[in-house]
């Protein structure tokens, strides 16, 4: 597209009433004046001006330098950039007009405003989110419309989410990631205790502010937990949404509408293991294989991974994404409670797992159709695909499950303080990583396993201090000893030096006083005789 004249620019910025008439020709004299009376000579060096003076944003150059000047403005705010985009909206970083507040607002695009179904989500939404003060949780502020145009005022957090974070950098350490799960795990604590379930919960739904905290946002999938109008409309109006395929647990797969909170349990595991190795549990494969796997399917160990990851630490991620959510931790609040303590304390020794049996729990969840998941194109809508199998498919299933029953490849680890264990049967388990320690997943050569491992106790995975730090202390106390024992040495290698130097310069000094002795002194010395 051809470049526009820097007249058509400046009338382009009149027409878009982004800069007030009297703040833009003061801009232009400003200019004549530091460049000797010349003017702009091109539309971009003119932009480019107006943004050092913070007129204009980037983003609104870039529409104004292809001919567009709507669109900026929405009620009492004004747009300056475009944020991101999801499946039912985008959102922009914004302004109100008056306070000059920073302000994130999410848009609902004009095509789905006569979807009811996308309308009566985006409103319940607001709804939802508005009910919500936390300090890990993304506020919002305000639901209105301009014309056909709906948008949702939120809060603006400056910072980065973790997917953009570990892409950008890598995987996070330890300390950290136990840190910042904790802290989504208090936020969404809150949001269950208010009766809702995120249903989305995903690393680029998790933002890191300035100060290091966490903010979770993004609760379009939001489900109401209870029987109240607000909870008819989402199941009636929410045919269409489902989740995100690599942070899905298996329930939500086979019914997105009858899922309780554990659900977002699984997504924050999900979240814990990209976070920790920088990829997601299962990368590869289409949309709905994807979705399989996380539903029969076994992921690579951390450890087989990221090697020095703590086991402790392995543990309780496998436990948040165990198939069954009854395997599962139960509430939010004891994960941020564990990775709270294990962020300050690093636990020192890798804690007892408990294998769940993994032959009898998983058929407790709805039997899926993996045939039809099989079909999936990335992007396709999977909630509209019948996963509900039918009885030829279902008899197949169980054939399939049967088969799946065979001989231990490698002795499970030991699990016998747990009596409930006991009379139940062990599934096709081996080490995945290679090492006999607690903590390390367990994989199967079937696709039907159960991921479960659990620690023995809070006290043993919470202790009050942890072995590294008395290491750490022992550490330096090796560390002192030696520095007074190179100081002592030092001392008395110098005196020895000062002690012998001192002597060498005794008997010099007595050489050179004494009178040198003639030939004849030495034979009177010799014979007896006196000088006399």
């Amino acid at each position: 597209m051809a470049s526009i004249s820097v007249k058509k620019f400046f009338e382009l910025v009149q027409q878009s009433k982004l800069v007030d008439e009297a703040q833009l020709v003061t801009a232009m004299k400003d200019y004549k004046k530091s460049h000797q009376g010349k003017v702009p000579e091109t539309a971009s060096e003119l932009a480019a001006e107006l943004i050092r003076l913070e007129l204009l944003s980037q983003w609104h150059c870039d529409k104004l330098l292809v001919g567009k000047y709507k669109g900026f403005f929405l009620g009492k705010y004004k747009l300056l950039k475009h944020l991101g985009a999801g499946g039912m909206s985008s959102v922009y970083l914004a302004e109100h007009i008056l306070m000059r507040q920073p302000r994130a607002i999410k848009v609902l695009p004009r095509a789905r405003v006569n979807d009811s179904s996308y309308l009566d989500r985006f409103h319940l939404e607001a709804q939802a989110t508005a009910a919500l003060d936390h300090p890990n949780i993304v506020r919002a502020y305000d639901i209105d419309n301009d014309g056909d145009t709906h948008y949702l005022v939120m809060e603006y957090v400056k910072g980065q989410d973790l997917k953009a974070i570990v892409e950008e950098s890598g995987p996070l350490d330890f300390e950290k990631a136990a840190r910042y799960i904790a802290q989504a795990a208090k936020g969404l604590e809150y949001v269950h205790q208010q009766g809702l379930i995120h249903r989305d919960v995903k690393p680029a739904n998790l933002l890191v502010d300035e100060e290091d905290t966490i903010k979770v946002l993004d609760l379009g999938l939001a489900l109401f937990s209870d029987d109240s109008k607000m909870a008819s409309v989402t199941l009636t109006h929410n045919e269409n949404i489902l989740g995100t395929a690599d942070y899905l647990a298996p329930e939500q797969a086979a019914n997105s509408h009858t899922v309780d909170s554990r659900v977002d349990i699984y997504g924050l595991g999900c979240t814990l293991y990209f976070i920790l190795t920088g990829r997601v549990l299962f990368p590869d494969g289409t949309l709905g294989q994807r979705i399989a796997q996380h539903m029969k399917a076994t992921p690579d160990s951390i450890l087989s991974i990221r090697k020095n990851c703590p086991e402790s630490l392995v543990a309780t991620c496998n436990k948040m994404i165990e198939k069954n959510p009854d395997d599962r931790y139960q509430t939010c609040g004891e994960i941020n409670q564990l990775l709270s303590e294990w962020a300050v304390s690093v636990p020192a020794i890798v804690v007892g797992s408990v294998l769940t049996d993994g032959t009898g729990d998983l058929d407790q969840l709805p039997a899926i159709d993996l045939a039809a998941l099989e079909g999936l194109e990335e992007g396709e809508d999977i909630s509209t695909v019948n996963l509900e199998p039918g009885k030829g498919d279902q008899q197949q299933s169980d054939a399939h499950t049967e088969a799946n029953r065979g001989t231990v490849k490698d002795p499970r680890l030991s699990a016998t303080a747990v009596g409930s264990q006991a009379g139940k049967s062990g599934s096709n388990v081996r080490d995945h990583s290679g090492r006999s320690a607690a903590g390390a997943f367990m994989e199967t050569d079937s696709s039907r396993v159960d991921l479960g491992i659990e620690v023995w106790g809070a006290s043993a995975a919470q202790p009050s201090r942890s072995r590294r730090l008395l290491e750490e202390r022992q550490g330096r106390k090796k560390y002192l000893w030696w520095v007074v024992g190179g100081l002592v040495l030092a001392t008395v290698v110098t005196v020895g030096c000062l002690v012998f130097w001192s002597k060498g310069a005794d008997q010099t000094g007595s050489k050179a006083t004494s009178p040198p002795e003639s030939p004849q002194m030495r034979e009177d010395t010799a014979g007896g005789q006196s000088l006399d």
